[in-house]
């Protein structure tokens, strides 16, 4: 899905691979549904019908591929950004219904590739606890392009504010995010952190919910609702914030926490998933814990010192993740399957 991280992450290390002479053919829908997972199936119908000739070998991800796994002579490998089966026990109703078709497609595509690859050990164990699957699968994690986003950040110049505290969240509304756990910590926090504000960056099917949330805690002069903004956008919001928080408890990695490392902006989120995995230098709430989560946000407030080392700490943490680095170790799977 466009602006989702699964999108950034793959055109990300498409540019990477192409940079270390790799030629690289991205092929995705040219239509949209309004059932997205309608979109999908049909979609993998029509790569059935493309031959792979002339490739060396084919990649998938998540779902899609899984009608040309194993189909061909061309080595397949399904790379298993985001465990959908996992996604989708944070859902309910119409989406928990039509995630499920997707998990049944994602489990039939890595069981037939000749490679699977996900990017955490977090989505190594749901694979295996959720698809049966036996293979350990290939770790590389999600890459991020450090020289375009330090270009961003340089073009797009800003500062905290003097007088406010600045709390940046930024993601797609699904439940599985928990905004409702920091707009219940911004509430606990308005009266002990001077001049909070918390600006929220996305949209999404929790948004109506979330806003009635907001303005029945009083959060009105406390939250700000940015919607969905440009790349300049986003990285001028990075630069005013003093502080990153996202309480998920589910993310397979989570893009997000290497933009706000390269930000230098410390972060706070919740200890579940595969964030300790990326969050090896911030605050670790517990999750589903607002207090918690108010309490990890409001040390960073009060110890200045302690932001600055953790921003330090965070943008020496995220060079191992730049797209080069990411796309070599990628690369090297590729061959070794080759």
């Amino acid at each position: 899905m466009r602006g989702s991280g699964t999108f950034a992450g793959i055109h990300t290390l498409a540019r990477a691979l192409e940079g270390l002479g790799v030629e690289v053919e991205l092929v995705a829908p040219r239509f949209r549904l309004p059932v997205y997972t309608l979109t999908r199936l049909i979609f993998n119908e029509q790569l059935r019908r493309r031959s792979p000739a002339g490739c060396d070998l084919t990649v998938g991800f998540d779902l899609d591929g899984y009608r040309i796994a194993g189909r061909s002579r061309v080595p397949h490998v399904a790379s298993i950004k985001g465990v959908i089966a996992d996604e989708m026990g944070f859902e309910r109703g119409l989406t928990r219904w039509t995630m499920a078709i997707q998990a049944a497609c994602e489990r039939t595509h890595a069981r037939r590739a000749d490679l699977v690859m996900t990017t955490s050990e977090y989505a190594a164990l749901r694979l295996r606890q959720l698809y049966g699957f036996e293979r350990a699968p290939a770790i590389v994690p999600e890459p991020i392009d450090l020289a375009a986003w330090r270009e961003l950040f340089r073009r797009n110049a800003g500062a905290p504010e003097p007088g406010r505290f600045t709390v940046l969240t930024v993601c797609r509304f699904y439940r599985r995010k928990r905004l409702p756990v920091l707009l219940a910590a911004a509430a606990r926090l308005r009266e002990r952190v001077r001049g909070l504000e918390v600006r929220i960056v996305g949209g999404g099917p929790e948004a109506r919910k979330l806003h009635r949330m907001s303005r029945e805690l009083g959060l009105d002069q406390t939250v700000r609702w940015l919607g969905d903004v440009s790349q300049h956008e986003l990285a001028r919001e990075y630069n005013r914030a003093d502080v990153f928080s996202l309480p998920s408890v589910q993310e397979g990695f989570g893009i997000v926490f290497l933009e706000a490392m390269a930000a230098g902006k410390p972060i706070v989120a919740a200890r579940a998933a595969a964030v300790p995995e990326v969050v090896r230098h911030g605050i670790l709430a517990e999750p589903e814990d607002a207090a918690s989560l108010a309490q990890a946000i409001e040390r960073l407030y009060r110890d200045e010192g302690l932001r600055r080392s953790l921003a330090e700490a965070g943008r020496r943490e995220v060079e191992q993740y730049d797209a080069p680095r990411v796309a070599r170790r990628f690369l090297g799977e590729l061959e070794s399957l080759l």
